[in-house]
Parts: structure tokens; C-alpha cells; sequence
């Protein structure tokens, strides 16, 4: 069972089957599909996701209002364990430090409360935005891994990915 996590300025609770229309409302903004590519139909996509049993995705919430989700799967294998993580926010949100504040909120979680180790995220190696936000919680870039995922126009674009050591997490003391 997950618990809701509480960051600096967003709350991180499960997501439920009634986030899905605002979360694949979010996952359709140009800007977040860019990232954040789907099948012909997103809404499909995003209830698969919430069902998924590998993946625990908790919705974003601030100011009362669900402005994105977070996710995240593990590897289970004892001597390659660790967990990875995947966020999208609604672009009206963007650069508040809301992005930081859940992903930090959450690496906490999984470092204190499941005992990863090394967390790993992954975001395109031209996404300047979000290695910013990663890099404020102490994530670092490990290597960019080339041609990793297709875009919507069907070009296939790089990846950078980027880990973190438990004991590199930046506690931060709020928003950034």
C-alpha cells in the first residue's frame, strides 16, 4: 500500500483511477507530449500506467489541484538493485520548483523508506529544465545514452542518464 508523501509544497498521493482525466489531460499539452509520448489514444495510456502493478505512480498535488504524477519501478534484483523514476507536471506549473520539490520528496521516500541505494531518472539529453531540477537534488549525470527513445516524429533522440547515491541527496530545505 503506498502512503501519501508530503514535500516542502506538494503533496504526493497514489493516484487513483479519477486522477486519469486531468493526468491524461496534462500528458496531451504539447509540452509534456513532447517528453512524454503516447499511443493514438493517451487516455488508454495513462489508465494502463495507473494499473500497472510495477509501477507506483502517485499524482501531484498543489494548491489542492492534481498538476502532474510520479512514478516510480524498481529493479528487484538483489545485486543490481535500485529504483527509477519518471515525473510529467502541467506546463502551468513549470518553473516553480514543484518538479524538484516532488522529485526530492520522493527520493527521500525511497532512500529512508524502501532502502534503495541508487536511484536512477533518465530524461532527454536536450530537456535543460529537467536536468536542472534533477541536478538540485543530486542527481548526476552518468553517461548519454544515444538514440535511446523515438519522439512523436518518429526520430529516434538521445537520452541522458543520471543517477543518485543515497548519501547524495540533497535534503533541501523547500521549493527550488
Amino acid at each position: 500500500m503506498q502512503t501519501t508523501l508530503q514535500g516542502a509544497s506538494v503533496t504526493l498521493r497514489p493516484a487513483m483511477d479519477a486522477d486519469a482525466p486531468v493526468l491524461t489531460r496534462i500528458r496531451a499539452t504539447p509540452e509534456v507530449y513532447r517528453r512524454w509520448r503516447g499511443g493514438a489514444d493517451l487516455a488508454s495510456d495513462v489508465a494502463a500506467d495507473l494499473a500497472d502493478p510495477s509501477i507506483q505512480t502517485f499524482a501531484i498535488e498543489y494548491e489542492e489541484r492534481v498538476v502532474g504524477a510520479i512514478q516510480w519501478g524498481a529493479e528487484t534484483e538483489p545485486d543490481y538493485r535500485h529504483a527509477t523514476i519518471d515525473i510529467y507536471l502541467d506546463p502551468t506549473v513549470h518553473g516553480r520548483g514543484l518538479g524538484t520539490d516532488a522529485v526530492r520528496t520522493l527520493a527521500r521516500h525511497l532512500i529512508a523508506d524502501h532502502g534503495h541505494h541508487r536511484l536512477v531518472i533518465d530524461p532527454a539529453a536536450d530537456n535543460e529544465a529537467a536536468i536542472r531540477c534533477y541536478r538540485k537534488v543530486g542527481f548526476r549525470p552518468v553517461g548519454i545514452m544515444r538514440r535511446y527513445e523515438r519522439g512523436p516524429d518518429g526520430t529516434w533522440h538521445d537520452g541522458l542518464l543520471m543517477d543518485l547515491l543515497a548519501d547524495e541527496l540533497d535534503q533541501g530545505s523547500g521549493p527550488t
